[in-house]
């Protein structure tokens, strides 16, 4: 009886901290899934700010055009519509770039956010583990069976016969 209530709070025990170490190891994938989103953010960003560029040169391109063919020159107004619109085109860029970064600083938190409770998975199924044992252990532990100190290792009767001498022997 005593082995199996023994196997059994070792099963228990090895259960709880293997149900940690899973629950950990799955949050550190979940972590690296959301730093690999991140990183295709930052990519994906920076291929469409160069796309974004690349249309703002070329819709520059034709407003120079466009002014040279009408045969008004380039100073006062033209210029300034000219600088207005890369100025535009700046803000542009810096809004997709500023919207990226918040889509990739959210990504790395939730990445901490996953490893930080695979962590306290792993503590728990040891705590979880200790209580199953602790536990365990209390079920085997017999105190009708166990051995006391202090107590005469002989019968009541030879314990009263050593104590007080036994008159019946003689």
């Amino acid at each position: 009886m005593c082995t199996l209530a023994l196997l059994g709070t070792v099963l228990s025990v090895g259960g709880a901290l293997m149900e940690g170490q899973q629950q950990k190891q799955m949050a550190d994938y979940q972590a690296r899934a959301y730093e690999q989103q991140a990183q295709a953010e930052a990519q994906s960003s920076a291929f469409e700010q160069s796309q974004e560029r690349h249309k703002q040169d070329l819709l520059q391109a034709q407003a120079r055009a466009q002014a040279g063919a009408s045969g008004v020159g380039m100073s006062g107004s033209p210029t300034e519509v000219l600088a207005a619109n890369a100025r535009q085109g700046q803000i542009d860029l810096k809004g997709i770039q500023y919207s990226s970064q918040l889509r990739q600083n959210n990504l790395n938190d939730q990445a901490a956010i996953s490893r930080f409770s695979g962590k306290q998975a792993a503590t728990a199924s040891i705590f979880s583990a200790g209580s199953a044992l602790v536990g365990g252990l209390s079920k085997i532990y017999d105190p009708t069976k166990a051995v006391s100190l202090g107590g005469s290792a002989f019968s009541p009767r030879a314990s009263a016969a050593i104590a007080g001498g036994y008159s019946g022997l003689y």
